[in-house]
């Protein structure tokens, strides 16, 4: 019986260091008074651009053209939007013995943000799935997320520490909605300039959300609320993301093939509808949870990186059944080759 190949590295999200450092700085050096003003309001802008590249970037012809394998994306936001919140409600009854009232917020908030785009693609491509269709299935699954998420937090959060008000209702409005609709109605005039710097719109992506980071870690550590969470309780946490994320890879990967997908669309569905996209989950925190985003997006900064070592591995696994068996090449291979008879 042959061993189990065991990846030399497993994959590191360079982002993950960064993120990691922005929570000791806030830590060390949080900000205060006037420091604590000038980081709440440059977060919001960064928040704002975020989302207003978000929507200048979707291709709305795209989303439109994959409109017509809609049973697949429908099984993906199923996943998303209903699987993935069920998973969160039954892990109410984990409180108070393994998991605070504050982390299991953050548990279940991670539970309602929408689905990645570029891992869902990139894995789905390496295990040799229906990379077209993770495109649309993540990008719809992030649209819907504009809506969806801010809904599903106000139905299931309500009284929490992510209690969902009318001026809730408005930030989101301001903060994410409204820079997005203003981000596709100027797809036309700045499309093409974001394609053409997408490396370095990149950086900007992804410094906006470090910080939001440092201001939702900083009001964290001024508020003391890291004196809530031990040692235990972050392992406790860590084995109820596990669960979760393995109850949703064997969810997605049989009840497709119940469904009737191929293989490829099963793989497509099993990649997409297994994440939870920390780009667009940090900034939602930050407005619905306030001063409480820290704890709120401690569960979802440890299943992103989770999802990537797990997903990744698995997508390996994935390409290597599609390919033939490696004893019937070599055997191919060392057959010997006699030459054809010559015709007389």
């Amino acid at each position: 019986m042959r061993r189990p190949k065991i990846p030399a590295r497993l994959p590191l999200d360079p982002y993950v260091p960064a993120l990691l450092g922005t929570v000791g700085l806030a830590a060390l050096l949080p900000a205060r008074g006037a420091g604590a003003t000038v980081a709440d309001g440059a977060s919001t802008a960064a928040v704002a651009l975020l989302f207003f590249l978000y929507g200048a970037r979707l291709s709305t012809r795209e989303a439109l053209d994959g409109l017509r394998h809609w049973r697949l994306h429908l099984t993906v936001l199923a996943c998303t939007f209903l699987l993935f919140p069920l998973l969160g409600l039954a892990a109410r009854g984990l409180v108070p013995t393994l998991l605070t009232p504050p982390l299991y917020s953050g548990l279940l908030f991670l539970c309602l943000v929408p689905s990645t785009i570029q891992s869902s693609i990139a894995f789905t491509s390496m295990a040799r799935g229906n990379v077209p269709a993770a495109i649309c299935a993540g990008s719809f699954s992030s649209l819907a997320g504009i809506l969806l998420t801010p809904l599903l937090a106000a139905a299931l959060l309500a009284g929490g520490a992510g209690s969902f008000s009318a001026d809730s209702l408005l930030k989101i409005v301001l903060q994410l909605l409204l820079p997005f609709v203003l981000g596709q109605a100027s797809r036309r005039r700045v499309g093409g300039f974001l394609t053409r710097h997408r490396s370095v719109l990149g950086y900007a992506d992804r410094g906006s959300i470090l910080l939001v980071v440092y201001a939702a870690f900083s009001a964290g550590v001024v508020a003391g609320v890291w004196s809530q969470v031990s040692v235990p309780r972050l392992g406790a946490l860590m084995l109820v993301e596990a669960a979760i994320l393995a109850v949703m890879l064997l969810s997605t990967w049989y009840g497709a093939e119940r469904l009737g997908f191929d293989r490829a669309d099963r793989i497509a569905i099993q990649f997409a509808g297994s994440k939870k996209s920390l780009a667009a989950g940090l900034p939602m925190a930050s407005v619905l949870f306030g001063a409480h985003a820290s704890l709120a997006v401690l569960p979802l900064m440890l299943f992103h990186q989770m999802q990537l070592m797990v997903c990744a591995v698995l997508a390996r696994r994935r390409a290597r059944e599609s390919e033939p068996a490696p004893h019937r090449v070599a055997e191919v291979s060392r057959a010997p080759q006699h030459p054809a008879p010559r015709a007389r």
